[in-house]
């Protein structure tokens, strides 16, 4: 499947900013889910200083503001062909080893109710997929889909139990959980072509677990499937901090709005 992706992001700074530098992940990259047609990344407001592979793989470009610009703008647009490997992504690549994820983080940390949760589901039957879909399928079900009530600091704890969010929450959580089972899992961010609705507020988000003999495999907690040639996948990270699309810092004490638009359309 062919598909056209235009992702957005404007900053309006009530004052000129004096300093500011942010690291851009909105490469989507070649592997054996997709292949990238066509990509550029725009920025106005702002240059791009330099481009490099972080630990994880993401392919980053760090982009300073120019002097006292009250608006930055990133536009990242392309052409992505996906194909459906049925939620296997494959055998781990990048220099980060796979113990490293494992390791928990302040928005994966599991509490006492993600604990409990996990022990009072039957997981011993069946091999390592057929859990992993019944904790996917379990989690989708204790936690609704409910937009508002969450934001980009909520943790996978809080998020359970309140019961309610959104793809990234959803991620946290089977990320916590994964982990709590002995898997090496990853948060992985990129875009999703929905039916009958191009423009899209923001990204999608989804897990990737390791399982032996098959690698990576992935799982989309919100919509109760294994990705398919509808996603394409653009970073990952231990969580949503290290694969979000933009992080970074400035100078300066005026007030920030920012707008993001995404559009997916086949």
């Amino acid at each position: 499947m062919e598909l056209n992706i235009s992702h957005r992001t404007r900053y309006q700074h009530a004052e000129g900013v004096p300093y500011g530098l942010l690291e851009l992940r909105k490469q989507p990259l070649d592997c054996a889910t997709q292949a990238v047609e066509d990509w550029s990344i725009r920025v106005d407001g702002g240059k791009a200083e330099l481009d490099f592979r972080d630990h994880n793989g993401n392919q980053v470009v760090l982009v300073s503001y120019e002097m006292d610009s009250s608006v930055l703008e990133v536009v990242s647009e392309g052409r992505v062909v996906t194909g459906d490997n049925h939620g296997v992504y494959g055998a781990h690549d990048g220099i980060a080893p796979l113990w490293y994820y494992r390791r928990v983080t302040a928005l994966t940390r599991p509490g006492a109710q993600i604990r409990q949760f996990v022990k009072s589901l039957s997981l011993d039957a069946g091999d390592d997929l057929d859990r992993l879909h019944a904790l996917s399928e379990a989690i989708r079900e204790r936690v609704s889909y409910d937009k508002g009530r969450t934001d980009t600091a909520t943790d996978a704890e809080t998020a359970f139990g309140n019961g309610h969010g959104v793809c990234q929450d959803h991620t946290h959580v089977m990320l916590a959980a994964a982990r709590l089972l002995g898997f090496p899992a990853r948060y992985v961010g990129g875009y999703l072509l929905m039916d009958g609705q191009v423009s899209q507020e923001a990204g999608h988000a989804w897990t990737e677990v390791y399982v032996p003999d098959l690698g990576w495999v992935g799982f989309d907690v919100s919509n109760g499937i294994s990705p398919d040639e509808h996603y394409v996948r653009v970073a990952t990270g231990l969580d949503y901090r290290e694969a979000a699309p933009v992080t970074g810092l400035r100078f300066g004490s005026g007030e920030e709005t920012m707008a993001v638009t995404v559009q997916v359309q086949q």
